[in-house]
């Protein structure tokens, strides 16, 4: 067992009020309710951050003597099955005997512009994110446009690949250089045709499905698949670092691996 954190406690309700000051999530329409999921104990001394609530990272969170979790994805989904069986029973058993707080941030997570997941990956891949009106596209504004001159897409998939320690799927529209890149993290397929008519040479995004094979092969735009899990590690540990210093919060960023 870790010793206990030795930083000064703050408010479930004043962490809160920080995440949702820095995350602004009532600017976006959802698949699931964003800020506080689960309520655990009143004072908070240390944040571990992941990816997702899974009963690992929950199990994992708890040896490290977490006060309050903080996800990109949460326990609860529109439309999902409500009852508490099952594996939702086990992950809720685990928080609630614990008294641990579950924050959980999906959109605004993606979209904010220096901490969220969008502007993290470029960080780590090392691409120049866009400025102004031609910076953002697809539906609310979650694709992020960025550059980086690489002599092919074969080349960017081959330094992805390194980066996130993972292998990448490529459909290569063409082996010409590319330099425009266009980054939407997790399962973003969908905003593909909006990355080709906002003039992306390539497209890099969590997951690909049959379409888009075809769609970068016809339009002549790469299309790079890293994993959803992965492409989406840099977002919650970035936020739960910012606003831990902010309140002077002990901080942990608890990583489990996934292939998907």
């Amino acid at each position: 067992m870790n010793a206990p954190s030795t930083a000064a406690p703050v408010t479930r309700e004043h962490l809160l009020q920080s995440l949702d000051a820095l995350l602004l999530p009532e600017g976006f329409k959802d698949y699931g309710p964003n800020g506080l999921q689960v309520e655990g104990r009143m004072n908070i001394r240390k944040i571990v951050t992941g990816v997702t609530a899974s009963l690992a990272f929950i199990d994992a969170a708890i040896e490290a003597d977490a006060d309050a979790l903080l996800v990109h994805h949460g326990l609860f989904w529109r439309g999902q099955d409500g009852r508490i069986v099952g594996w939702m029973k086990q992950r809720l058993s685990r928080l609630l005997a614990h008294d641990i707080n579950l924050f959980a941030y999906h959109l605004p997570l993606d979209a904010h512009a220096t901490f969220g997941n969008n502007a993290q990956l470029a960080k780590h891949l090392g691409i120049e994110l866009l400025e102004g009106a031609e910076a953002r596209f697809g539906e609310q504004s979650l694709g992020f446009m960025g550059r980086r001159a690489m002599p092919s897409a074969a080349a960017l998939a081959e330094h992805v690949g390194k980066a996130l320690a993972r292998p990448t799927t490529l459909v290569a529209g063409s082996d010409r250089p590319i330099e425009r890149i266009a980054l939407c993290t997790g399962g973003a397929q969908s905003y593909f045709e909006g990355a080709i008519a906002a003039g992306a040479d390539v497209f890099i995004t969590g997951e690909i499905s049959e379409p888009q094979a075809h769609y970068a092969r016809e339009c002549g735009v790469a299309y790079i698949a890293c994993g959803h899990h992965a492409s989406e590690r840099y977002g919650a540990p970035a936020v739960g670092a910012h606003v831990a210093a902010q309140l002077g919060l002990a901080h942990a960023f608890i990583d489990i691996d996934n292939p998907a």
